[in-house]
C-alpha cells in the first residue's frame, strides 16, 4: 500500500496547525480522513515556502492532516506529483488536476511525461 510519508494525522484546526507545524518551510500535505486507525487521503498537496500559512487556509474542508517539511520547494512539488499518482490521481483524490509546477520553472513529473 502507498504511503505519504508523513506525520500524522492531526485534527485540521488552526491550533493543531500551530501546534504541530512549527517552523517556516516548504512542505507536503494530505488531507482526509481517519477511519478504524488508518488515514484515507482526500487531497494532497504543497506549500512552496509557508506550509502552516498554505494549511490553514483548509481548515474546515477536511478532518484530519498530515504533513511533512521538505527542503526545497522542487522536493515539495516531486513529492506532491509522488503522492497526487499513488494516490489515484483525480480518480480518487478531490485535486482535480496534475499538480502545478511553479511559475518560471521547468521541473518535470518524477511519475509520468505531463511536463516532458
Amino acid at each position: 500500500m502507498a504511503s505519504l510519508g508523513m506525520q500524522g494525522p492531526y485534527d485540521l484546526t488552526s491550533d493543531n496547525i500551530d501546534k504541530q507545524v512549527t517552523k517556516t518551510s516548504p512542505g507536503n500535505y494530505g488531507l482526509g480522513y481517519e477511519k478504524d486507525g488508518s488515514f484515507y487521503p482526500k487531497y494532497v498537496g504543497r506549500a512552496d515556502t509557508d506550509l502552516k500559512g498554505r494549511l490553514k487556509k483548509w481548515v474546515s474542508k477536511y478532518s484530519k492532516f498530515k504533513f511533512d517539511y521538505a527542503t526545497s520547494p522542487k522536493t515539495a512539488f516531486e513529492k506532491e506529483c509522488k503522492n497526487y499518482h499513488d494516490f489515484g490521481e483525480s480518480k480518487k483524490l478531490d485535486n482535480s488536476i496534475h499538480p502545478d509546477r511553479p511559475d518560471g520553472s521547468n521541473w518535470t513529473c518524477p511519475v509520468c511525461t505531463k511536463y516532458d
